[in-house]
């Protein structure tokens, strides 16, 4: 099933060439960015490294998302909210040239991500079993505000799915998906005011740095929910861009354990995003139907930054089969799945 890491290390050695390839349940390589050589004038390097931190949070009512990302010649601020009921999807985002004001840890186990300006402050800072989300962008909507204040419970020994894979011409992707964390704090939009409890709030965080192409291609799906057994269920399948013969990122986590899949393939017309889609994998042990009932479509058109993201909300229906050979029946678990073209 594909490469596990099961030991400690440097992501880089001093040749920029990636120490090891494959996929862990806990991150186990140091992020040395410093060490990256895809370039021969070592100071254009920082203009194509890209980092970032996204969070996203499913209560019952709503989606809540809010990502720092550093492009190297560029930050995006953005944050995004969707009301379930009523279907009002909102998202506002800032451009920052060269990233002025961006702080990153060098690794995701512990420190703060940070931005703040006049319009908007994000902070996310990740320590012993939990990780603190904080967001306050008061001109956000036209002045109608929103403002975040978020733990999620995250213990060590919560599983993760971390990937290390190569792209050619000495570039490399280092990930880590973080699902099902419990979600606690507040969540004020306008004049609607939320209460998250962990019992039925949860979070996750996709956590990514490296070096791409200048024109890629992804597609990533994703989910966080509950069975009726109380125990937490997710999802995380992804291609696209890389060498994925060693490692995908395709996997159940289920209760805080990772599940490992191999290949999965994404069905769907892009031709129309709200068809079902369908996910299968090469072994018989997943087998859902996507149905999406809301599209998301950002698109950024800059002088060197192009991206299309087609970013589908909707329900999870099918089964999947754990290391174990056990069984799960899943129905109607809501997440999303995207279709996502970028020259950055």
């Amino acid at each position: 099933m594909q490469n596990e890491l099961t030991q400690p290390g440097s992501l880089l050695d001093f040749q920029g060439n990636l120490t090891q390839i494959g996929w862990s349940r806990q991150p186990l390589l140091d992020c040395n960015l410093e060490n990256a050589r895809f370039f021969s004038l070592r100071f254009l390097q920082r203009f194509r490294i890209k980092r970032w931190d996204y969070y996203a949070v499913f209560t019952p009512r709503r989606f809540f998302s809010a990502t720092i990302a550093d492009l190297g010649y560029a930050g995006n601020i953005f944050v995004y909210t969707l009301d379930f009921t009523s279907g009002e999807l909102y998202e506002e985002g800032l451009v920052i040239p060269l990233g002025s004001g961006i702080q990153f840890p060098r690794n995701s186990q512990s420190g703060k991500t940070i931005f703040s300006n006049k319009q908007a402050t994000l902070k996310f800072e990740a320590e012993s079993g939990k990780r603190n989300i904080f967001v306050e962008w008061q001109a956000y909507h036209q002045g109608r505000g929103i403002k975040a204040e978020i733990s999620l419970i995250c213990p060590p020994e919560h599983e993760s799915m971390t990937i290390v894979i190569p792209i050619p011409s000495n570039r490399f992707y280092y990930n880590r998906k973080i699902n099902c964390m419990p979600a606690q704090g507040v969540l004020q939009y306008g004049d609607i005011h939320e209460e998250l409890q962990p019992k039925d709030c949860l979070g996750s965080l996709d956590w990514g740095r490296g070096v791409w192409q200048y024109r890629s291609f992804w597609n990533w799906a994703n989910a966080s929910g509950y069975l009726p057994d109380g125990k937490t269920i997710g999802l995380n399948l992804g291609k696209g861009f890389g060498d994925l013969s060693q490692a995908t990122e395709n996997c159940i986590i289920h209760d805080g354990q990772i599940h490992k899949l191999d290949q999965v393939s994404f069905d769907y017309d892009p031709a129309d995003y709200m068809r079902p889609w369908i996910f299968k994998d090469n072994n018989g042990r997943l087998d859902l139907t996507f149905t999406p009932f809301k599209e998301r479509v950002a698109a950024t058109k800059l002088a060197v930054i192009q991206s299309e993201v087609h970013q589908m909300f909707g329900k999870y229906s099918g089964f999947a089969a754990l290391d174990d050979g056990r069984v799960l029946e899943i129905h109607n678990l809501i997440g999303f799945a995207e279709e996502h073209h970028a020259r950055w």
